[in-house]
């Protein structure tokens, strides 16, 4: 697992650097990936979030570093996932590298 060099939030975006590359995770995007138990379900993985309840122009207030692992945003929306999600940074290198949702910068 990598361990994220840069977190900067931008106008249109999440910018995060992974091994010298950085990659831009538009926010609304982003928080339609949240792992949290509100979205997915636990047993079979199967996502639980409506998409139409998120706004699109949502974006992150501040976000929190958890341990050595993970980050936590805050939402500018007030849904329940608004503070809960947790981001792993396996789980953000993952998407980065795989899904063209996500640009490199």
């Amino acid at each position: 697992m990598n361990i994220p060099t840069l977190i900067q939030l931008e106008d249109n975006g999440l910018l995060l650097e992974f091994e010298n590359i950085k990659y831009l995770f538009p926010y609304k995007y982003l928080r339609l990936q949240c792992p949290c138990a509100n979205c997915v379900e636990e047993m079979t993985g199967r996502k639980l979030l409506n998409v139409n309840s998120i706004p699109e122009d949502i974006f992150i207030v501040d976000y929190l570093i958890i341990g050595n692992y993970a980050y936590q945003f805050l939402w500018s929306n007030a849904d329940p996932c608004s503070t809960t999600g947790i981001y792993t940074y396996e789980l953000l290198e993952l998407l980065a590298k795989n899904d063209k949702a996500v640009k490199k910068v």
